[in-house]
């Protein structure tokens, strides 16, 4: 196995968060059944809601938090926080996984393909929906560390899959750009969202929208790093959200929760 395995052996998740056992990959579901609507027109972001995760951030500034916001359909990205890079953990794991679609697409690749003791297509849904590493592991061997890259740069990411580092920023324009259809196609772009729904840990930014808001999304969580990235899919339009937090030890986990929940809920409440 090439030195992804000896990365990812050390990206292990605490205790409270062990992973349940794969599920059964089901068929990709419709978008109108996982409530994608692409033709709304999102609201814009604007100075109160900049200003309210501002002040989130501010009142926490015994962590690093970043946050990412953006419009699916376009527009800027709005950073808060931190912009640099983060260790990106298993948010990065989405970026995996499109890599291995493009393979697929491109016909270099099968979802039939045997990783392991699974077809790929399993491992994509282990990786994904219970963040299982060994999947994660066997999928970026697949790839390859260098095409990872090379796949990464092509959509305007700089990523190095040995350091494992990405900003809120090029976390949003990832899900933006799958949400989109602009890295997929139709039936991998599906898939693939309804892998990061009901997911092994709905305890960040799926814990906090209400009724009314659909989330895909995928955390990460190693060592300090304590993370999410959704897209939110409402009736104002659809949006991605990110949240890097970096805090002293896993010791702090509950209070850096307790951020990314609340300025989940500022900007489901801004933009709703």
């Amino acid at each position: 196995m090439v030195a992804a395995a000896g990365f990812l052996a050390v990206v292990l998740i605490a205790a409270a968060y062990v992973l349940a056992p794969a599920r059964p990959v089901q068929g990709a579901a419709s978008r109108t059944s996982i409530g994608i609507d692409t033709f709304a027109s999102s609201a814009p972001i604007d100075a109160g809601l900049d200003a309210a995760i501002d002040a989130i951030i501010g009142a926490n500034s015994q962590y690093q938090v970043g946050v990412a916001l953006m419009a699916t359909d376009g527009g800027d990205v709005h950073q808060y926080g931190v912009e640099e890079p983060f260790e990106a953990a298993s948010t990065a794991k989405i970026l995996t996984a499109a890599a291995y679609y493009h393979l697929v697409e491109e016909g270099s690749a099968s979802l039939d393909d045997r990783l392991g003791a699974f077809a790929s297509e399993f491992q994509i849904q282990a990786m994904v929906q219970d963040s299982n590493n060994e999947s994660w592991s066997l999928l970026m061997d697949a790839v390859g560390l260098s095409e990872l890259s090379e796949y990464a740069a092509s959509i305007d990411v700089t990523y190095d899959p040995e350091v494992n580092t990405l900003s809120t920023a090029e976390m949003a324009h990832i899900l933006a750009e799958l949400f989109e259809g602009r890295l997929l196609d139709q039936e991998h772009t599906e898939q693939l969202l309804s892998y990061m729904q009901d997911t092994n840990y709905e305890n960040l930014i799926p814990a906090a929208v209400p009724d009314g808001v659909t989330v895909f999304h995928k955390y990460g969580l190693l060592d300090d790093e304590l993370h999410d990235a959704a897209i939110l899919s409402m009736s104002s339009g659809s949006y991605v959200l990110v949240v890097f937090t970096k805090g002293a030890d896993l010791s702090d986990i509950p209070e850096r929760t307790v951020v990314i929940q609340e300025i989940t809920k500022a900007v489901t409440a801004a933009l709703s």
